[in-house]
């Protein structure tokens, strides 16, 4: 049987890094393996020793970038904290996660549909738990407006994250303060309009 090297985990890390970086640049689809192997600095035999494919090594990505944002945001600790607060720490802690994960983040779109079904069923597992989350905390925030009216609640999510998003999409240099502000003013946005403050909540 073959040992595992003690190095195996770095060069993986190494590996899922630096191959999303390509695919993020040149596209999963145009990007070959090869070029993933010269751009980590490795031969094409050794990138199949960890993968048997693209579609392993793509999914591989995405599998560990979904899962450590779901753990992150699924994992926050809200213990005593009103619902307004609650929206305010996952929407930090969601911003906070997207720095440095650019690539990462930006072959989603790409790369999910493209796994099977299977594959995308874990992935989409991830996803979901972040939406439910983040959607639990809205309705607890806003019960009269928002639990109970699935539609509504999922809208107001969904337009959230979108907030969230457009930030990393257009900054992605930003430094942790900056995402700090921008993730209070989401909440506070949503919480309370334009025109409203911090006090207003309803």
């Amino acid at each position: 049987m073959r040992t595992i090297a003690k190095d195996h985990d770095a060069k993986r890390q190494h590996i899922l890094r630096v191959a999303a970086e390509v695919f993020a640049r040149e596209g999963i689809e145009r990007a070959s393996m090869n070029e993933v192997a010269r751009a980590c600095g490795i031969s094409k035999a050794n990138i199949y020793h960890y993968y048997a494919g693209k579609d392993d090594l793509v999914f591989d990505i995405l599998d560990s970038y979904l899962s450590e944002l779901r753990d992150v945001v699924c994992g926050l600790d809200l213990t005593g904290l009103a619902p307004p607060d609650r929206l305010h720490a996952v929407t930090e802690a969601i911003l906070l996660a997207y720095d440095g994960m650019d690539n990462e983040h930006k072959i989603q779109s790409e790369g999910l549909p493209r796994l099977a079904p299977d594959k995308q069923a874990v992935l989409k597992g991830y996803q979901r738990a972040l939406v439910s989350q983040v959607a639990g905390i809205l309705e607890a925030c806003a019960p009269a407006a928002l639990a109970g009216d699935r539609t509504r609640s999922r809208a107001v999510t969904m337009s959230v994250f979108g907030m969230l998003n457009w930030f990393y999409m257009w900054h992605p240099g930003a430094t942790q303060e900056a995402r700090v502000d921008y993730a209070a003013q989401v909440a506070d946005l949503t919480l309370n309009g334009i025109a409203g403050d911090r006090t207003s909540v309803s």
